[in-house]
C-alpha cells in the first residue's frame, strides 16, 4: 500500500481561513471608525477655543482644561474599565463605551456655559476611557504576531485621522451653522458606528477569528486574576516599564500639539478660525500617516527582534526632537510648516514601537489591561498633562514661547528608551 502526504490545505479549511481573516479585517475597520469617533468627538472642541475664547470670556488655562479633562478621565479610569472589560467581555464593553461619549458629545453641544462644558468632558472621557486599550487587545487576538506593529500603529493612527477630521469639520461647520452644531454632528456620527458595531461584531465570531499562531488560551469570556498576579503580568520587566513610561513622555508632545495648534495658527499667523483648523487638520493628517507607517516600517525591519523595536523607537524620538526643535525657532512661514510636518510625521511613532514591546512580554489574557496601562501612562503623564502645562505656561509667556520650549521635553523619552534598551539587553543575557 503506497502512503502520500501533501501539504495542500484542505478547501473547507482553506475557506474558513479566508473568512477568518476576511472577518479580522472587517472588525479592524469597525474598530477604527470607532477610534475615528473617539478622537473627533474629543478634538473637534479644539476649532472651537478661539470662539470659546470671545463667547465665554475664558483664559487660555480654562481651554486648556476643557481639554486636558478628558485625557485625565481616560487616564484615572482605563485601568479599572479594562479589568472589568477582561472580565465582564470586551464587546459589549466597547458597546457601552461608545455610546456614552456619543452622549456626552451631544452634552457639550447644549452645554450654556465652561462649568457645564467642563462636566459633560468628563463624561466624553469616561466613556472613552478603556475603549482604546479594550480596543487593541480584541484586534491583537485575531491578528498574527507578525503584524502586530502595523496593526497597533494603524489602529491607533485613527486618532490622529479623527482629530484631522474632528478639527476641521468643526471649524467649517462652527463657521457656517455655529458652534453647538459641530459637537452635535459627531454625537450623531458615533450613533451610527455603535449601531452597526452591536449587529456585526460578537464574542462568537471573533473567537473563530483567532490566528494559528496566538500563545496562550482564548481571552474570550470572563478573566479573573488576582492583584498579584495582574500586576507582575504588566509589569514583567523594567524594560517593559520603561515602554509604558517613554511612551508617556513622547505623547506629551503630541497632546500638546494636537490641541494648540489651531490656536497658534489662528495668533501667529493670522489665520482664521477655519483655515486654521484646516492646517492644523494637515499637519495632524501627516501625523496618522506617520503614525500608520512607523508601525509598518518596524515590522518589516525588526521581524522578531525586540531590541531592533527599542532601536527604531529611539530614532523616530530623536527625529521628532530635532525637527520640531529647529521648526519653532523660525518665524511663521513656508519653511517652518514644512519641517512642522516632517516633525509631525514622527509624533505618534511610539504607539507602534511601545504597543508592540508590550504585547510580546504580556499575557494575552490581560492584554485589554495592559494596553489599559499604557493608555494611563499616556493620558495622565502625555495627553493630559501636556495642553494643560501649556496652557499655564502660554498665560506667563506667550503661547508661541511655549511652543517654542516643548521641543526639549523630547529629550525625557529618548532617555527612557535608551534605559529601556539597556534593559531588554540585559534582561535578555540573564534569560
Amino acid at each position: 500500500m503506497n502512503l502520500h502526504t501533501s501539504n495542500a490545505m484542505p478547501a473547507e479549511s482553506a475557506a474558513a481561513t479566508r473568512g477568518a481573516r476576511t472577518y479580522a479585517w472587517v472588525v479592524f475597520a469597525l474598530m477604527f471608525g470607532l477610534l475615528l469617533s473617539d478622537y473627533m468627538s474629543r478634538q473637534a472642541i479644539n476649532a472651537l477655543f478661539p470662539i470659546l475664547k470671545v463667547q465665554w470670556q475664558m483664559s487660555d488655562t480654562q481651554l486648556g482644561s476643557i481639554s486636558s479633562v478628558v485625557p485625565l478621565a481616560v487616564g484615572v479610569l482605563t485601568l479599572p474599565f479594562s479589568i472589568m472589560a477582561d472580565r465582564w467581555g470586551r464587546v459589549r464593553s466597547i458597546a457601552l463605551m461608545a455610546a456614552l461619549w456619543s452622549f456626552a458629545t451631544l452634552g457639550c453641544a447644549i452645554a450654556s456655559n465652561y462649568n457645564e462644558m467642563f462636566v459633560a468632558r468628563i463624561f466624553v472621557g469616561v466613556g472613552e476611557a478603556a475603549y482604546g486599550s479594550v480596543g487593541i487587545a480584541m484586534l491583537m487576538s485575531v491578528f498574527p504576531k507578525r503584524l502586530r506593529s502595523t496593526i497597533a500603529g494603524g489602529f491607533t493612527s485613527a486618532a490622529a485621522f479623527g482629530s484631522v477630521l474632528g478639527v476641521s469639520l468643526s471649524g467649517i461647520i462652527a463657521t457656517h451653522f455655529g458652534w453647538r452644531w459641530s459637537m452635535g454632528l459627531m454625537a450623531i456620527f458615533g450613533f451610527v458606528l455603535v449601531s452597526i458595531y452591536c449587529v456585526v461584531v460578537t464574542e462568537r465570531r471573533l473567537s473563530r477569528a483567532r490566528p494559528d499562531d496566538a500563545s496562550g488560551k482564548p481571552v474570550y469570556g470572563q478573566v479573573r486574576l488576582t492583584p498579584r498576579a495582574l500586576f507582575s503580568g504588566l509589569f514583567p520587566s523594567r524594560s517593559v516599564f520603561c515602554a509604558y513610561l517613554g511612551s508617556a513622555l513622547q505623547v506629551f508632545i503630541q497632546g500638546t500639539l494636537f490641541v494648540w495648534l489651531p490656536s497658534y495658527l489662528y495668533r501667529y499667523w493670522g489665520m482664521p478660525v477655519s483655515k486654521a483648523a484646516v492646517v492644523a487638520a494637515g499637519l495632524v493628517l501627516v501625523s496618522g500617516l506617520g503614525q500608520l507607517m512607523c508601525g509598518v516600517i518596524t515590522d518589516r525591519i525588526s521581524g522578531e527582534s525586540v531590541l531592533k523595536r527599542w532601536n527604531m523607537a529611539v530614532g523616530y524620538c530623536l527625529a521628532l526632537g530635532v525637527l520640531s526643535a529647529v521648526a519653532f525657532r523660525l518665524p511663521p512661514g513656508d519653511m517652518q510648516l514644512v519641517l512642522l510636518a516632517l516633525a509631525v510625521f514622527f509624533l505618534a511613532s511610539s504607539f507602534g514601537t511601545c504597543s508592540a514591546i508590550i504585547a510580546g512580554a504580556t499575557p494575552p489574557a490581560i492584554h485589554g489591561s495592559a494596553f489599559a496601562t499604557l493608555t494611563l501612562f499616556n493620558n495622565i503623564l502625555g495627553l493630559a498633562a501636556g495642553p494643560f502645562f501649556t496652557g499655564v505656561v502660554a498665560d506667563a509667556i506667550g503661547l508661541q514661547a511655549a511652543l517654542r520650549w516643548l521641543p526639549l521635553a523630547a529629550i525625557l523619552p529618548l532617555a527612557v528608551y535608551l534605559i529601556g534598551r539597556w534593559r531588554h539587553v540585559v534582561e535578555a543575557r540573564r534569560i
